[in-house]
């Protein structure tokens, strides 16, 4: 129980975060291309307060009309994106305490949601910050057991260790670089994964995009 509870207040210090940051955005970027492929600054946003409002019975209802969980993803960015950016944010401090969906995974959806999608923003931008590394070391370890993702698969065979914070894991050969820049490589993100060094690092990239 005190490891959701610690999740939680993670992911609603992220989306907090999040949430002030945007409000801090031009009308133009908004309408950046985000390192989401396809996918906006207002489109990754729309996502991210995508699923809070869905019960049980309106989330089944999106699985059966989206069958995948990236066509429930574009269900959801096509549902939220037209909105006003005020209202967008307007939502996402709302439900700074994940609910629906996010909220039934102990907050662990929207921690990973939240860090990664702030990340997809913000490197589009190219707004650095600097991640508590608490929430930072949590959101890694996390990243290896959260399926959508697909973390476990692209490091199997490797060890991954921070050098900016407390964490390493897996055996294997070594990647090694900063803790968010090796997050976002798991997440998939190829720009990140040029950030890496150690032996495994070329392996971790040609499994990126596949």
């Amino acid at each position: 129980m005190a490891v959701f509870e610690r999740t939680r207040r993670f992911a609603r210090e992220e989306r907090t975060e999040l949430a002030r940051y945007l409000r801090t955005l031009t009308p133009h970027q908004w309408n950046v291309e985000s390192l989401c492929a396809g996918w906006r600054v207002r489109d990754v946003v729309a996502h991210a307060i995508s699923y809070d409002e869905l019960g049980p019975r309106a989330l089944f209802d999106r699985a059966r009309r989206g069958r995948s969980l990236a066509a429930m993803n574009e269900i959801g960015v096509a549902e939220y994106t037209t909105l006003p950016t005020d209202e967008l944010v307007a939502l996402l401090e709302r439900y700074a305490d994940p609910r629906g969906f996010h909220g039934a995974s102990g907050g662990v959806s929207a921690l990973e949601d939240g860090l990664i999608h702030h990340q997809d923003i913000r490197r589009a931008l190219g707004h650095h910050r600097e991640i508590p590394a608490d929430r930072l070391v949590t959101a890694l370890r996390l990243a290896l057991v959260a399926p959508p993702l697909g973390a476990l698969r692209r490091t199997r065979g490797l060890r991954l260790v921070a050098t900016d914070v407390d964490w390493s894991a897996g055996r294997g050969r070594i990647v090694q670089g900063p803790g968010e820049a090796l997050l976002m490589a798991m997440a998939g993100r190829t720009g990140a994964v040029q950030e890496l060094t150690g032996p495994g690092q070329p392996i971790l990239a040609s499994r990126i995009g596949k």
